[in-house]
């Protein structure tokens, strides 16, 4: 059953949009599962609420229900196709059945293509009523780095550079920008997987690569460094902190000292086979991360990396941040071609420069 949207009552709609709220605000919690919100709902009052758990198990739907005694009869709002596989969980579908739900609505169908389009089939065969549609224009935002990993089988990167005014970037560990736009900076590292860089910028940066909001600390995403010959520095902060964050390399080399030294330190080493005077194949690292569970990475890293990346179009947004400092000594590198670059992938860009004080955030997508 479907209905277009100018058919939704006002109270259906209210309704949906709580439980749109409640997964935006749950975003970046759930693992590669996506954050859905669901209200469970029994003659205009709502009986239940809930999130997708942290972690991505159990999901909103379950809970939700799960906290009323009785939910026969009732109307269940949830933001996406509530699941009707069997994976590490039971399937939603067979949760609302058992609860003898009366009627269920979502915004949009999963794009995992164990459940995509099939709940209603299934629901509509136990006399429950299955609406899709409502809202699906507030939700769309909300999963469009679900859709598009799941469509495409493929990890959601992110880009992220600042620079000074003048379009410099320093070879030390000195910060550019300000503290508020290094607070944002985290805010990127929470919300994703992983985060990728080179093993020159380890080396000269000695970055800690971690996420330092407080409260989100353990939130802090896995290192991912491209070492083609195993050079990163063994003293690094991010090999000392291993065993906390994870340190994934990929690289070529066959120094089986260095290897059995990395290892041994908990370091997760990726063999890529690559003649020396050729560049790894980003594509290919991308996919073997996707594998690993890692669905969205944020690439922080030098001008060169990040070049090859624009030009394998592997990078889905771009964040640049650029301060009111000017760097004019000879110890830099300037960037100016990289955001030419930077403008000509892009359809869309946005400043956000609200909150930063005198530094400029530019979100390109």
């Amino acid at each position: 059953m479907s209905l277009k949207k100018d058919n939704f009552k006002s109270s259906d709609k209210k309704i949906m949009n709580f439980a749109i709220n409640l997964a935006e605000n749950n975003k970046y919690l759930t693992g590669i599962n996506p954050s859905v919100g669901c209200v469970i709902v029994k003659n205009n009052k709502i009986l239940s609420f809930a999130t997708t758990n942290n972690g991505g198990r159990p999901h909103a739907e379950s809970i939700a229900l799960n906290k009323n005694k009785y939910n026969k009869g009732t109307s269940l709002y949830s933001t996406l196709e509530p699941c009707s596989h069997y994976g590490l969980t039971p399937p939603c579908t067979n949760v609302i059945i058992k609860n003898k739900v009366k009627k269920v609505y979502y915004s949009i169908e999963d794009k995992d293509l164990r459940t995509f389009n099939k709940t209603k089939k299934i629901l509509n065969s136990k006399k429950i009523v299955a609406i899709s549609g409502l809202q699906k224009r507030n939700v769309k935002k909300l999963y469009n780095e679900y859709n598009y990993i799941r469509s495409n089988k493929a990890p959601y990167i992110i880009g992220k550079i600042a620079s000074s005014s003048n379009l410099n970037i320093l070879r030390n560990n000195s910060p550019i920008t300000n503290e508020h736009s290094r607070n944002v900076s985290h805010i990127l590292r929470f919300q994703n997987h992983a985060i990728l860089t080179s093993y020159k910028t380890i080396n000269t940066d000695n970055p800690k690569l971690n996420c330092r909001l407080n409260g989100l600390e353990k939130f802090s995403p896995n290192v991912v460094v491209i070492d083609k010959n195993l050079k990163i520095k063994i003293n690094s902060y991010v090999i000392k902190n291993s065993i906390k964050n994870r340190l994934i390399i990929f690289h070529s080399s066959k120094n089986i000292s260095k290897i059995r030294l990395l290892k041994n330190r908990g370091v997760k080493l990726i063999y890529q086979n690559v003649n020396n005077n050729q560049n790894f194949n980003l594509r290919k690292i991308s996919q073997k991360l996707y594998s690993l569970g890692l669905h969205r990475i944020l690439v922080e890293t030098g001008k060169n990396l990040m070049t090859n990346f624009l030009n394998e179009n592997l990078l889905n947004e771009f964040y640049f941040f650029k301060s009111d400092k000017i760097i004019s000594n000879r110890d830099k590198i300037n960037i100016s071609s990289l955001v030419k670059m930077i403008n000509k992938n892009y359809k869309n860009k946005k400043k956000i420069n609200t909150y930063l004080d005198k530094d400029i955030l530019t979100h390109y997508y």
